[in-house]
């Protein structure tokens, strides 16, 4: 479960989220949007551990990301928008460090199945700066897999993957859902959350506009032949918030 409760993040005298509640809960896949600046990324990033709040709590699977952190990471993966990858390193021996890092014992067997399912065995002995964006993207997908995290968190996921690669990742997003996960997915690409989130939450000015599922969401908007996305999308982000009843 990833619960967050009045978060608040200032740089200075910017104030990037004000006072944001929500939660996944395991097996949903909450699809986080808002325009360039809305605080979603920062969200995503304290929920990490890589900044720190302002105020707030905010809970990985029981754990305290402030208070226990290393309890926390070990709980969780974070997808950043750009891959962190060592660049001397191989693809396999990215999953070694990451199965030292974590003490997985016997990774092999599951390293293996996520090279597979990801398309990435033939490319087990090179480096990462070999690599294309889109297979540098999939080495960091199946890192944080390995070691089969309660919350998963990813930054604008497709950047760089072929069509194959997009369908393997929404299918692999949805497999980790079903297992128990609680997922976050934050993407300008409003037909990905369409697709595959459960449940959605629109960020503006660092503000909550709304959170619920996504039929709930389309509801609210009394648009002859039904609302798409992209026009709950626009509803609330252009025009004053609708407030659920």
């Amino acid at each position: 479960m990833i619960q967050v409760e009045n978060y608040v993040k200032t740089y200075r005298s910017t104030l990037a989220v004000n006072g944001l509640s929500f939660t996944v809960t395991p097996g949903s896949v909450l699809g986080l949007v808002g325009p360039n600046g809305a605080g979603k990324s920062t969200t995503l990033r304290a929920l990490a551990g890589i900044i720190p709040p302002s105020s707030g709590k905010l809970l990985v699977a029981g754990c305290d990301i402030v208070q226990d952190p290393l309890g926390a990471k070990n709980r969780m993966a974070f997808i950043p928008d750009e891959p962190q990858l060592f660049e001397v390193l191989t693809v396999w021996e990215h999953l070694e460090f990451t199965a030292a890092v974590y003490r997985i014992p016997d990774f092999a067997p599951l390293g293996e199945q996520l090279l597979t399912q990801f398309e990435l065995t033939e490319k087990r002995n090179s480096i990462a700066q070999e690599l294309s964006r889109g297979m540098r993207q999939k080495v960091a997908i199946c890192c944080a897999y390995l070691h089969q995290p309660q919350a998963i968190l990813f930054d604008e996921p497709l950047t760089g993957l072929d069509p194959r690669g997009i369908r393997t990742l929404k299918s692999s997003i949805k497999e980790r859902a079903a297992a128990g996960a609680a997922v976050m997915v934050s993407s300008h690409l409003l037909d990905l959350i369409d697709d595959l989130c459960t449940h959605l939450l629109i960020l503006h000015h660092g503000q909550s506009l709304f959170q619920g599922t996504l039929a709930e969401a389309k509801s609210l908007m009394e648009i002859h032949g039904g609302a798409s996305l992209e026009d709950v999308f626009f509803q609330f982000t252009e025009k004053p918030a609708v407030t659920p009843g």
